[in-house]
C-alpha cells in the first residue's frame, strides 16, 4: 500500500496552506468565537472556491470526489490554521447524502449537495435526539439522523430517518469556544427514512471520524512548529532553552507521535476501513492532545493567556480527539475489526 503522496496531492495542500496563511485565519477564529460568523463564511467561500467541498462529492452534484486522500490533505491544512465553523461536519452531511443518492434516494442530494459544493450553504450534522450540532447557529442547514424511538446513531442495519430541523436550543459552552455546540430542535422536515439512512449515516460518520483525525493532525503539527519556535527564543540563564536536552526529548516525542500518525491517516483514506479509520483517529487525536501538553509546558505562563494565537489550537486538542469517537470508542472499533 502507497502511504506517500503525489506530486499533485503535495501541491494542493501547498496551495490551501499558501491561502490560509494570507488569510489571517485567528483572526475569523476569534471572530466565530465571539458569535460573528463573518469573517469564517468569507474564508469558507475561498475554502469552497479551492474545491475542498467538492472533494467529498461526485460529479452529478457538481462535485470531483469523493477523493479521502485529499479530504485528508485538505483537512491537515484546516487544522494547521486552526479554521472554524463545521467544515467537518458540512463534509459529512455531503457523504452521507451521496451515499443516499448512491442507493437509489437522490432527492436530498439533488435539494442540497450542490450548494454545500460551492459553499453558497453550510451544513451541520447530529445523530439523534438530544445530541449537540457544531455550530448550528451559523450553519444553514442542520441536519438529524436518529433511529425512532432509539439512542443516538443508529446502527447501519437498522431503520432510520433523515430530518432538517428548524431551529435549535441555546449556544452552549464549549472547551473550545471557535465549536459551538447546540441541541437541534425537535422534529422537522423529514426528507429521507429506512436502512438506507442507516448505512449512508454509518458512512458519514467513518469520513467525519477521519477528517477530524486530519484535522487534529494539523493543529498538532501547528503546535509542534510554534513551540519549537518560541524554545529558539525563550532563554534561561542566557541560553535558549531549546538547547536544553529535556527540552529536546519532548519535542522528539512530540514529532514522533505526529508523525507516527500521518501514515495511518493515509492508510486508512486509501482503504477507508473502519478499523483502520479508527486506529488513525485515535493516533492522531492522541498525538495532538500530546503536541498540546508539551507546548503549554514550554510556553511556560504565556501558554495560558488567551491573548496568545497558540490557545486557538491549544483548545483545539482535547475537544477534536473525543469528537467523533472517543479514543475508548476507536479502539474498541479497532479490537472488533
Amino acid at each position: 500500500m502507497r502511504f506517500l503522496l503525489t506530486d499533485e496531492q503535495r501541491a494542493f495542500g501547498d496551495s490551501l496552506d499558501a491561502m490560509l496563511t494570507s488569510a489571517d485565519t485567528p483572526a475569523a477564529a476569534r471572530a466565530w468565537a465571539a458569535g460573528d460568523p463573518a469573517p469564517g463564511l468569507a474564508l469558507w467561500s475561498r475554502l469552497a472556491e479551492a474545491g475542498v467541498f467538492a472533494l467529498a462529492a461526485p460529479q452529478a452534484y457538481e462535485g470531483v470526489g469523493p477523493l479521502p486522500v485529499e479530504l485528508a490533505v485538505a483537512f491537515t491544512a484546516l487544522g494547521r490554521h486552526a479554521v472554524p465553523g463545521p467544515v467537518v461536519e458540512t463534509v459529512a452531511a455531503a457523504a452521507l447524502l451521496t451515499r443516499l443518492a448512491e442507493s437509489g434516494e437522490a432527492g436530498p442530494a439533488k435539494r442540497l449537495l450542490p450548494g454545500l459544493v460551492t459553499g453558497e450553504s453550510t451544513a451541520t450534522l447530529a445523530g439523534g435526539r438530544g445530541a449537540y450540532a457544531l455550530d448550528a447557529d451559523a450553519a444553514d442547514v442542520t441536519l438529524v439522523v436518529s433511529e425512532e424511538g432509539a439512542g443516538p446513531w443508529p446502527g447501519a442495519d437498522r431503520s432510520a430517518r433523515l430530518c432538517i430541523a428548524h431551529g435549535h436550543g441555546p449556544v452552549r459552552v464549549s472547551a473550545d469556544p471557535a465549536r459551538r455546540l447546540a441541541v437541534p430542535a425537535a422534529g422537522g422536515e423529514v426528507i429521507a427514512e429506512g436502512r438506507q439512512v442507516a448505512r449512508a449515516a454509518a458512512y458519514a460518520g467513518d469520513v467525519a471520524r477521519l477528517v477530524t483525525a486530519a484535522q487534529a493532525l494539523g493543529v498538532g503539527r501547528a503546535l509542534l512548529d510554534r513551540t519549537v519556535a518560541y524554545v529558539k527564543q525563550r532563554t534561561q540563564f542566557g541560553t535558549p532553552i531549546g538547547s536544553f536536552q529535556a527540552v529536546k526529548h519532548r519535542l522528539a516525542d512530540t514529532l514522533i507521535g505526529l508523525e507516527f500518525a500521518r501514515p495511518l491517516l493515509y492508510g486508512a483514506a486509501l482503504s477507508m476501513a473502519p478499523a483502520d479509520i479508527a486506529a488513525a483517529k485515535v493516533t492522531a487525536g492522541e498525538a495532538a492532545y500530546a503536541a498540546a501538553r508539551t507546548a503549554l509546558q514550554l510556553h511556560g505562563a504565556i501558554g495560558y493567556t488567551e491573548e496568545l494565537d497558540l490557545s486557538l489550537w491549544l483548545r483545539k486538542a482535547r475537544p477534536l480527539r473525543d469528537a467523533w469517537g472517543t479514543p475508548a470508542l476507536c479502539r474498541a472499533t479497532v479490537l472488533a475489526g
